[in-house]
């Protein structure tokens, strides 16, 4: 049995970038724990409205559950926002996150997706797990999120290349079941974040490796 993070800096990053990969390690009998670094809030500049946020946070309560998460961390940053905190600030509440919990696997946003939020995501996680200081970490790894992910300039700083693959055939129709519980960011067909899409995805990453539906991953640091 293995304690696993998955980090995610908006709810539904998680989902559309391991979902099945969750569902996985719990069957396996894996404690599985969700770190989430932004919340919408009335009060931030870009301003959310109080309907949202307590549909959010229903979200947030019924995803947690139907995952089997033994322990769900909220930060609270403010969404859409990441780059107006202080950065020693995010690193210090996400440090204090991962000592609370002392996982040996981490699931890590992309470094270079589109979304500021998440590359700032990715260093201040990055910044706080070094080997020396965490040594219980053993293996950390990239996921991929669409709408993200692939929108990132076609630069090859920013190419996602994943090394490591996952089956998540047994685990598919639960992963579109939960990301239809946050009904607001599931797009149309078409689209990034469609359900079609999302199946499309996990259907040629599975060609990579000769199965139904896979998920995708860069695997950015292991220690044997």
């Amino acid at each position: 049995m293995k304690k696993i993070m998955f980090i995610s800096p908006h709810v539904d990053d998680e989902t559309l970038g391991c979902g099945g990969t969750i569902l996985k390690h719990k069957k396996n009998g894996d404690e599985i724990y969700w770190l989430i670094i932004t919340a919408p809030s009335v009060n931030q500049p870009l301003g959310f409205s109080k309907e949202m946020v307590r549909q959010r946070e229903g979200e947030i309560e019924k995803v947690a559950q139907l995952y089997g998460f033994l322990k769900t961390i909220q930060l609270n940053f403010p969404a859409i926002s990441l780059d107006t905190i202080n950065f020693n600030e995010l690193i210090t509440k996400i440090d204090d996150a991962i000592e609370t919990i002392h996982p040996q696997e981490i699931y890590l946003i992309n470094r270079s997706d589109i979304h500021s939020d998440h590359r700032i995501t990715f260093q201040a996680v990055y910044a706080c797990t070094k080997n020396f200081r965490k040594s219980y970490i053993r293996r950390i790894l990239m996921y991929e999120t669409l709408s993200e992910t692939e929108m990132s300039p076609a630069l090859i700083e920013n190419v996602f290349m994943p090394n490591v693959f996952t089956d998540i055939t047994d685990f598919m129709e639960k992963k579109l079941e939960i990301m239809s519980v946050y009904e607001n960011d599931v797009m149309t067909d078409n689209l990034p974040r469609s359900l079609s899409a999302i199946r499309a995805l996990a259907g040629y990453r599975g060609s990579r490796i000769g199965v139904k539906y896979a998920e995708a991953f860069m695997l950015i640091f292991e220690k044997n």
